[in-house]
């Protein structure tokens, strides 16, 4: 499986691009998003702001979309998942729309949210993994409209909020796998023999 990690200008890309590789996959990171439109699985890094993030991708963004929607396989990270929503609070920008909903600030006594959480969910893509502690940074969470979107949710201080998503066959995760030892590289695992069932 060959993956195409996106460089937009942030993120966390060379432990992205580790963690798919000791996984098993074909890992490449482009700064041309030109290339997403011709990849057979593309990866939307995490860390970084809604508008700096999607300013590089907007060219493409339709047609990134569609081939989202038609089924290529995705996996986007973090800020890289709430990219694939509509819009956001934390900028200006219109996101890809692949999922429709809006990312809003994270109501809670402690923001940024960091550290580690668990992820409740019966996806597929957890299959095979018991300690489903993965680790969490972000200010802002995904409010998907459609409630079949979201595959898995965690608890933080009291409230719950979605923070595993998917359509089509793109998934999107609120926490970091590449920053979440054993139970990040088994989840990515899954994904990589997610997307070589169905590339």
């Amino acid at each position: 499986m060959r993956v195409t990690i996106a460089d937009y200008g942030v993120g966390n890309l060379h432990s992205v691009k580790k963690a798919f590789e000791i996984s098993g996959a074909k890992a490449a990171v482009t700064s041309d998003m030109k290339e997403l439109l011709g990849a057979e699985c593309i990866v939307f890094p995490g860390v970084g702001a809604f508008d700096s993030t999607m300013e590089r991708l907007a060219p493409y963004k339709e047609k990134i979309k569609e081939r989202l929607l038609s089924g290529v396989p995705a996996l986007g990270i973090c800020i890289g998942a709430q990219i694939l929503f509509d819009s956001s609070e934390e900028g200006v920008s219109e996101g890809m729309g692949a999922f429709r909903g809006r990312i809003v600030r994270l109501s809670a006594e402690r923001v940024p949210h960091m550290g580690w959480n668990s992820v409740m969910t019966s996806d597929p893509l957890m299959d095979g993994i018991r300690e489903r502690q993965f680790y969490f940074a972000h200010s802002y969470r995904c409010s998907a409209e459609d409630p079949n979107d979201t595959v898995g949710v965690t608890e933080y201080e009291g409230r719950e909020f979605s923070s595993l998503f998917r359509t089509a066959n793109t998934y999107g995760t609120q926490f970091h796998p590449e920053k979440s030892a054993v139970s990040g590289l088994a989840l990515i695992r899954n994904f990589i023999d997610f997307a070589e069932d169905n590339r």
